[in-house]
């Protein structure tokens, strides 16, 4: 299929960047959609500080009819890359019919456009954040999508590799049982642990998050936790301010446990949240006319009986000695007392062993695995044509 590749300028060719999933995705039980406004304020500087530090290049493809066939963003988190010490262009949001041609195009305008700009590869999907989606699915095609990750038709990742794409890093999720009880494992940690070191569990009130600045620590603590992890970018507070006032405050904060020192200092904490995956296909992407109500319901009056355990922060110098034990005695007859059942982790690096191991006692299943793709995009020396 010959395509055009248009960089996104009007308001048509962002509500065809909109649509395109609904035409991919049309009958998929599977798929979970982004709620769109959610989308049109990822590219508003205003509603996205992430912005500040980032370019992005927004592109769609259009078939010969006219027709919007692909779509794509490019991105230089120019403050990754200094940390990280790279030259990287990112894509995300990446969507096209299964026509190589069109994937071939889409690829072809953000390794041009990183080369550019002087990058030497380019990563995806990735997002501005580790809060954006990350990661291509690569297994597990027929299991529910969830609110926080990508999902993909199975013929994607082939398209990836026939471009020369290889892997970067792969994600997994994990699937666990609730048990009746606290496990005896988590249970004499938990007694132990808070004997030891005079930790305490607390529940935050809503004026702690908005209005005393604990939502600041919350994002101090995990730029220290997950400061090295693969393509992490740090926090500052302002965009710390901004996630604690758009998420934070749908949420029930009796599922979000955070474990102070005898000290009062932040040294953990936990996010979770029911799931909202079958509430937003009800949604449709569309907040309006019944969207909200459905999200709503999901979060506060009538939720599934699985729990989705967005993250799980220990500072470093706590790692290792148990904290995770008072995280899941606190929440584990939380979960039972709101009628949950399962709970699905968010994805985790395939080779965080630290993290992995943690769900032993809660009869884990791993699945859902998701990819970074990479490939060498060295800009062209002068005389030598690509």
């Amino acid at each position: 299929m010959r395509c055009t590749i248009e960089t996104i300028q009007t308001q048509r060719q962002m509500n065809d960047f909109l649509a395109l999933p609904r035409k991919i995705y049309r009958g998929n039980p599977y798929y979970v959609p982004d709620m769109e406004s959610g989308v049109r304020d990822w590219f508003n500087p205003k509603r996205n500080p992430g912005l500040q530090h980032c370019e992005v290049y927004p592109l769609v493809a259009y078939s010969e009819k006219g027709e919007v066939v692909g779509r794509i963003v490019g991105i230089i988190n120019h403050k990754a890359n200094q940390i990280w010490k790279g030259s990287c262009a990112r894509f995300g949001w990446i969507e096209f019919v299964d026509d190589p041609d069109v994937s071939a195009a889409l690829l072809h305008a953000i390794e041009e456009w990183g080369r550019s700009k002087g990058m030497d590869s380019i990563q995806g999907p990735l997002g501005i954040s580790d809060f954006d989606k990350e990661g291509m699915l690569v297994e597990d095609f027929d299991q529910l999508g969830s609110a926080i990750t990508i999902y993909n038709p199975p013929y994607y990742p082939e398209h990836m590799e026939r471009l020369g794409y290889g892997k970067k890093v792969d994600w997994v999720q994990v699937r666990v049982e609730i048990p009746d009880e606290v496990p005896p494992r988590f249970a004499r940690a938990d007694k132990l642990v808070r004997e030891m070191y005079g930790l305490t569990v607390k529940k935050l009130k809503p004026h702690e998050v908005f209005k005393e600045g604990y939502g600041r620590k919350i994002f101090h603590l995990l730029n220290e936790a997950y400061g090295q992890l693969f393509g992490y970018t740090p926090h500052n507070e302002e965009e710390a301010d901004f996630f604690v006032g758009e998420y934070i405050r749908m949420l029930d904060l009796r599922m979000l446990p955070m474990v102070e020192d005898d000290k009062g200092n932040l040294i953990a904490c936990s996010i979770t949240m029911p799931n909202l995956a079958r509430a937003l296909q009800k949604a449709g992407g569309k907040m309006f006319p019944m969207g909200w109500y459905h999200l709503l319901r999901a979060l506060k009056w009538k939720h599934e009986d699985e729990v989705e355990l967005l993250l799980i922060a220990v500072h470093p110098d706590w790692q290792a000695l148990g904290i995770n034990a008072l995280i899941f005695a606190d929440l584990i007859p939380i979960f039972r007392e709101m009628g949950f059942h399962h709970a699905e982790t968010g994805p985790m690096l395939e080779d965080n062993l630290k993290v992995l191991t943690q769900w032993k006692a809660l009869n884990p299943i791993t699945y859902k695995r998701r990819r970074c793709f990479s490939k060498d995009i060295t800009p062209l020396q002068e005389g030598i044509k690509d």
